[in-house]
């Protein structure tokens, strides 16, 4: 159960990560999460939520209970120019 091991190691260290950055599981508990109206039902997208001070972004399949990327209002300003100025249409 190699698996179970390495989610349980990435989940301690997403955790550390997080809260380094603002975030705790408290914030991310309470944020009012959202996502795109675009967005299909087959559980494809991605939610956003302000945590604080900073950004978040999770994958919606995981109901909740995935990682959480957290970005600094700066980190998040710079992403959305650059999908703006069409920086990630070859990926």
């Amino acid at each position: 159960m190699l698996s179970k091991h390495v989610s349980a190691l990435f989940s301690v260290t997403l955790g550390l990560y997080n809260a380094s950055r603002g975030a705790t599981s408290a914030v991310v508990a309470g944020a009012s999460w959202c996502k795109s109206s675009a967005s299909t039902f087959n559980g494809s997208c991605v939610e956003v939520a302000r945590l604080g001070e900073r950004i978040g972004l999770r994958d919606t399949k995981d109901h909740g209970n995935g990682p959480v990327l957290v970005f600094t209002n700066k980190e998040w300003d710079a992403f959305r120019s650059g999908v703006a100025a069409g920086e990630f249409d070859e990926i």
